[in-house]
């Protein structure tokens, strides 16, 4: 898949179904809102609240009966959790892989690290795309110090911990106990343990 970038996907994956006729349905409009609720929720760190609005999205979606609606939804939380480095094979997704097109198989294998895709150009796909790299080995410490800034300038809770805790344990690993420290010390921040 060429430079998709995960907010696009997510504001057009259901919005393509009616594209050029009358205004989308309620349907439409309730899974793409929930969709970008879910992804506020989890990006902050608040799990309950996130899969509330997944399962809202869901349920709008299956409203439909279209599989491969719920298999792009799929591959939004799984791109959101790649994001913040909760690294799987996409469970949601693989359920629904038969049923999806093209662009969502090109997608989910990239997520997986099994093709290449363009980095984007907004935060989220960045992380992704960082993401991908740390899962396939490839990824390089000033990539890890640049994705965990970008999730600090978002002040996306959930993806800023993940990052700072690969540079801590990569500070560690090094002997660089000063490194460490002050990560783990901006870890506390974040956490209110500080």
């Amino acid at each position: 898949m060429s430079a998709v970038r995960v907010r696009s996907f997510i504001y057009a994956f259901l919005l393509a179904a009616c594209a050029g006729g009358p205004a989308p349905p309620d349907w439409q409009l309730n899974a793409v809102g929930a969709l970008r609720i879910f992804q506020q929720h989890y990006l902050a760190g608040d799990t309950k609240l996130a899969d509330m609005e997944f399962a809202a999205a869901k349920a709008q979606i299956a409203r439909t009966g279209r599989a491969d609606l719920l298999a792009r939804a799929e591959l939004i939380r799984c791109a959101v959790r790649t994001a913040s480095l909760e690294l799987d094979d996409c469970p949601g997704f693989e359920r629904l892989r038969g049923e999806a097109g093209p662009e969502e198989i090109a997608y989910a294998d990239a997520l997986a690290g099994k093709r290449t895709r363009a980095e984007g150009e907004d935060a989220l796909s960045r992380l992704v795309s960082a993401g991908i790299l740390l899962k396939t080995g490839r990824i390089t410490p000033a990539q890890i110090a640049a994705a965990a800034e970008t999730a600090s300038a978002e002040g996306w809770r959930r993806p800023l911990l993940a990052w700072l805790g690969v540079q801590a344990k990569r500070a560690e690993e090094a002997g660089d106990k000063d490194a460490a420290e002050r990560i783990r010390r901006r870890m506390g921040l974040i956490t209110g343990r500080e």
